[in-house]
Parts: C-alpha cells; sequence; structure tokens
C-alpha cells in the first residue's frame, strides 16, 4: 500500500479534504492519518501544524508500518544550495546528509542499517511527473538541518560544499523507513535560494509566496499518483 507524506507546501491544501481520518496508536505517540480506502496521507505537520523540529517522525513512520505501508512518496520544501538549481525547481534527492540529528527506532536494540533512498520508486515518479509536464533534477544531495530557523550564512557557505539542497525533515524520514523495511522517496519543491547563495537578501515573505506558487504543482503530481495503480512499478 502507498502512503503520501507532505508538508509545509501542502498545508493549505484541500486536496485530501474527502479523505477519513484514521487514528493510529503507536508506542512513540497518536498519529492522524487519512485514507481514501487505497492509499493513506499523512501530514507531517499535524494539525495545528507543529514546527519541524517538534514533529514525531517515529511515530509517523510506525503508524504507516502498522498499517501495512510498503512504500512512501513524500514531498518536501527546500532551499537551494546551488544557483543552477533555481526557485520553482522540483528535485528528487538521492542521498541526504543528517549526521547531528539522527532519529532511530533502536533505542533498546544493538541494530544497525545502512540508510538509502529508493532507486525504482525514484524512477518511477520521475516518469510521473514527466508525463504531467514536469521537469525534475533527477538527483541530488539533501542536507537535513534542524529548524525551525533558517541557516546562516555561514552555514550555508560550509553546507554548499557537501549538498545541493537544505531541508528540515526529509533525512529522518527516510532513516526510519530504512530500518522498518518501507521503501522511500521523496520529491523536493525548491521554494529559495539558501542564505548568501543569491544576490537578492533572503526573505521568510518569499519562501511563503513560492510555497502558495509550488502547491499547484504538487497537487498535480499528487493526482496523478493516486490515480495510477502506482505500486506496481
Amino acid at each position: 500500500m502507498l502512503a503520501i507524506i507532505a508538508g509545509t507546501s501542502l498545508i493549505e491544501s484541500a486536496l485530501f479534504a474527502a479523505w477519513k481520518n484514521t487514528s493510529v496508536q503507536t508506542p512513540y505517540g497518536g498519529v492522524t492519518v487519512k485514507t481514501d480506502s487505497k492509499h493513506w496521507f499523512l501530514q507531517r505537520h499535524g494539525d495545528p501544524p507543529m514546527p519541524p523540529h517538534r514533529i514525531n517522525h517515529r511515530a509517523h513512520i510506525w503508524a504507516l508500518k502498522m498499517l501495512k505501508v510498503t512504500e512512501i512518496v513524500a514531498f518536501n520544501s527546500v532551499g537551494s544550495l546551488k544557483l543552477k538549481i533555481e526557485p520553482a525547481a522540483l528535485v528528487l534527492p538521492h542521498d541526504f546528509i543528517s549526521p547531528w540529528d539522527v532519529p532511530t527506532m533502536f533505542d533498546h536494540e544493538m541494530r544497525f542499517t545502512v540508510p538509502e533512498m529508493d532507486t525504482a520508486l525514484r524512477s518511477h515518479l520521475e516518469g510521473v511527473c514527466r508525463e504531467l509536464g514536469f521537469d525534475v533534477v533527477d538527483g541530488g544531495v539533501y542536507i537535513q538541518t534542524k529548524g525551525p530557523r533558517l541557516e546562516t550564512k555561514a552555514e550555508i557557505r560550509y553546507l554548499r560544499r557537501l549538498g545541493d539542497i537544505v531541508g528540515m525533515t526529509m533525512a529522518s524520514e527516510a532513516t526510519l523507513c530504512t530500518e522498518v523495511g518501507l521503501h522511500y522517496t521523496s520529491l523536493c519543491s525548491v521554494d529559495n535560494y539558501c542564505n548568501g547563495i543569491s544576490k537578492v537578501p533572503l526573505t521568510v515573505k518569499e519562501i511563503e509566496t513560492n510555497v502558495l506558487k509550488n502547491s499547484e504543482r504538487l497537487e498535480s503530481i499528487i493526482n496523478g499518483i493516486i490515480s495510477k495503480d502506482f505500486k506496481n512499478r
């Protein structure tokens, strides 16, 4: 079964308004998930919206595992570390960096995993985007910072050597999915250049404006996903 996880870009969306709410109790806390009986949708920020550093990722992923989900397509809002990846770009990251904040399900077990993104799922998602006429950047390194504040210019000068885009949630989800055996991929919508990348000073207003602009495209892509038998890839 397929689940869709989305955040900032779809907080105001009515796309899932008619889907039925389902409450799931996990060892890490309660989670509310929506369903149309064939797919699941999880708003990672919740209602009312929770800031990124307080999201209960462990409860989210465990709940989807309990619901027999096998594949997850996530939508993440990001900033760009590279001038060539412009605001409004769509990026399908193939790897991530998050060494300073690594969640785990294994607090009481001596277990190790090799984190990874699902290559086949990413390729299929790219196909859906291109069928709908949306260009995508296939591949890129996502760097996760803790939030909720944005990064300083000095931090961005360092991070731009390591990756391509910056966000605050995806690496945690991908890590936990690896631990519980769920296939995970992400489509990242670029809302802004990171602090100091462009000569134009970054403002929160710019980010908010671009989030709204990107939401319509993301809704089209989600409709493309749920209208197909996305599971049979």
